[in-house]
């Protein structure tokens, strides 16, 4: 038997599994961003201080900033409100989304994927308004002197969750408009069907 022949049945079993794997499966996806935004901050925690800089490249630094705000530092300016608020929002978040991808229909990858990180940057950037007050941003880009908001681990995950999400309501809209096309089409094939034996009666 041909290596060729031997793939077909191998594909078909891979693509039988993916539709019999429970989309909560992605939840491991957010424990590794967890794992990764926690193991970050507390490396760069140990060995810079507040402030300091160490460029990375050209466009791209690591500085150790404390930010009371939400995502990109936002409202990180308020006067300390915004720590409870943003806790109890996050909390909030990471219930609905749980129970979102448990209940998302065996075979999605996508959309299960897209709240997975978006979880997971949730609770990364919780724990440390929990532990600290504050969360911990260090990645901080920059054009020349312009410098764009610091982010972390964890709003890397929730930014590129959310533009998955986006793009996965494109694809269930483009399914759906083509679903609804091919159901129109099998009408109208159905009615000239209907007429012809109406004009041989």
């Amino acid at each position: 038997m041909s290596s060729e022949q031997q793939s077909i049945p191998v594909g078909e079993a891979v693509a039988a599994a993916v539709k019999r794997t429970h989309p909560a499966a992605w939840l491991w996806l957010s424990l590794v961003v967890i794992v990764l935004d926690q193991a970050t901050k507390f490396l760069v925690t140990r060995f810079l201080d507040l402030y300091e800089r160490v460029e990375v490249l050209p466009v791209l630094d690591f500085t150790l900033l404390h930010n009371t705000g939400a995502a990109f530092s936002m409202l990180a300016g308020a006067s300390g409100w915004q720590r409870w608020f943003f806790i109890g929002l996050a909390a909030v978040v990471s219930v609905v989304l749980t129970v979102w991808i448990w209940r998302i229909p065996r075979g999605e990858k996508l959309l299960p994927l897209a709240l997975a990180l978006i979880l997971g940057g949730a609770i990364g950037n919780v724990i440390d308004r929990i532990w600290h007050g504050y969360v911990v941003d260090f990645i901080h880009a920059h054009w020349g002197d312009a410098y764009f908001p610091a982010f972390n681990i964890a709003d890397s995950a929730i930014t590129i969750g959310a533009v998955l999400l986006i793009l996965d309501a494109f694809r269930e809209k483009g399914t759906g408009d083509a679903g609804k096309g091919t159901v129109e089409e099998r009408q109208a094939a159905n009615d000239r069907r209907q007429s012809s034996r109406d004009g041989h009666s």
